[in-house]
């Protein structure tokens, strides 16, 4: 059972409140979570608080404006939401939910299920339906939500529901930018984003919220591509997505990439996450950038440096943070530079230094956004082109993993040292000093600190002692 919900009945035993949205529905669907919402009259902070003492767990206000606490045991196992009825009754709450589906209530006691609205026939037909005509209109972030809830739960919309989508689609920009990226992350970060994307266009969404992403539709490519952007991007972004469970074609490095993507980055997003929302973004800039030759080539010359500013812009628009915006505009930045290392073999150690250091800190991550991005390009010459490419991008990747891990090589002579020595003040040019040490330590060219005195006076131009 319900871990939540059990401990919510011991705890509450004799108070009125009832069980409601996802958690009933999922119960419903045959699919158990350890969360549950709770309605209760009045005041929702004193059963909480009981609910928290009775289990050791902790309680606090999850919304001052809509009086909702939070309940969260200490081992994080279970989590409960309790809010107070919107209106004086139970059925005045359920009507002015979204869905049909996430309109129904069960006494926490015990009891038959409250269904005004008829949410367990959808959820037995497989439907998906507004409450009611104003469902869309009262908020229209609920467009989102529907194309998220299609497809996490496999339901079809109502013919009905989808035209109030579509028509309440695009008040979406005047919504609240953190409520709209909280329902794309939810989107992007799910087990099937793509065909979330996907929802989110047919609810006529995706112009409103990232009009950057519907704009690749249609937008023709090169003889190497076989899908136009749009379609490329969505290829993209689902192998993106499955590089989290580390595919054989990640080789030796499948569990340590794996491992790396399910790191914590920003706005409570995994790695694996951020890189889908790169895999989503990378290409924006090719509709703007997009040229045709008198002879039929085409090409989109500076698209990753005026995408990086385009996804800056898109992901303020959304309210996320500076390091998220930051990562994502540097994954756009550099998804080239792997390709381009590609046509330059063999690759010397100086330019995987110089790779490594140009994508800092997101050399890992681009070098796999880069893996998605060729093995989603399967036009002339694919195959030759994916196995040389996978090879070094294998190379890059391994480097990358313990640059990741462990930094750059220990310096063989501090700056100040280096000064001294050479009779040089602190500045630009120090610095490229020391950028030429780390690159000639990188490649093994020096070892010790002797080596590296007698290499910086070379690059220095004075003669060695």
């Amino acid at each position: 059972m319900n871990a939540a919900l059990s401990a919510a009945r011991e705890a509450l035993a004799g108070e009125e409140a009832w069980v409601v949205g996802g958690a009933l529905r999922d119960r419903l669907l045959g699919r158990e979570t350890d969360d549950v919402d709770l309605a209760t009259p009045g005041d929702a902070r004193e059963p909480a608080r009981r609910l928290a003492r009775a289990t050791g767990a902790f309680a606090f206000a999850l919304s001052e404006e809509f009086g909702a606490w939070r309940v969260t045991a200490r081992d994080r196992a279970w989590q409960a939401d309790l809010m107070p009825l919107e209106g004086g009754t139970i059925e005045d709450d359920l009507a002015r939910r979204d869905f049909t589906v996430n309109a129904m209530a069960e006494p926490l006691r015990g009891g038959e299920l409250v269904d005004p609205f008829g949410g367990r026939a959808d959820l037995q037909a497989r439907r998906l339906r507004v409450v009611s005509a104003r469902s869309f209109e009262d908020d229209p972030v609920r467009v989102m939500r529907l194309a998220r809830l299609s497809v996490a739960l496999g339901l079809e919309v109502e013919p009905g529901t989808a035209a109030a989508a579509r028509a309440a689609a695009p008040r979406l920009p005047a919504a609240a930018g953190e409520r709209v990226f909280g329902e794309l992350k939810l989107l992007v970060g799910g087990p099937r984003p793509e065909a979330g994307i996907g929802a989110l266009d047919a609810a006529g969404a995706l112009e409103a919220v990232l009009p950057e992403v519907a704009a690749l539709r249609g937008v023709e490519q090169n003889r190497f591509h076989h899908l136009d952007v749009y379609s490329h991007t969505l290829e993209v972004l689902t192998t993106a997505a499955r590089l989290e469970d580390g595919p054989e074609v990640l080789g030796e490095h499948a569990a340590a990439v794996a491992a790396f993507l399910a790191e914590p980055l920003a706005d409570e997003l995994t790695r694996g996450q951020a890189l889908r929302l790169g895999a989503l973004l990378h290409d924006v800039a090719k509709p703007p950038t997009r040229e045709e030759t008198p002879e039929g080539r085409i090409t989109f010359m500076g698209h990753d440096a005026r995408g990086a500013d385009m996804v800056r812009e898109a992901l303020g628009r959304l309210r996320a943070s500076q390091r998220l915006r930051e990562h994502v505009a540097a994954l756009t930045r550099h998804h080239l530079r792997l390709g381009f290392l590609v046509h330059r073999r063999p690759v010397s150690p100086r330019a995987v230094h110089d790779y490594l250091r140009a994508c800092e800190p997101v050399e890992v991550d681009v070098t796999l956004l880069s893996i998605a991005d060729r093995l989603a390009t399967r036009g002339d010459r694919a195959d030759e082109a994916i196995a040389r490419h996978l090879e070094l991008a294998g190379r890059l990747l391994g480097e990358a993993l313990r640059w990741h891990a462990e930094g750059p090589p220990e310096p063989l002579v501090r700056g100040d040292e280096l000064a001294s020595e050479l009779g040089i003040e602190r500045g630009p040019g120090l610095g490229r000093l020391l950028r030429e040490l780390e690159a000639a330590q990188f490649a093994g060219e020096i070892g010790s600190r002797a080596d590296a005195l007698a290499h910086a006076r070379r690059a220095a131009g004075e003669p060695a002692h």
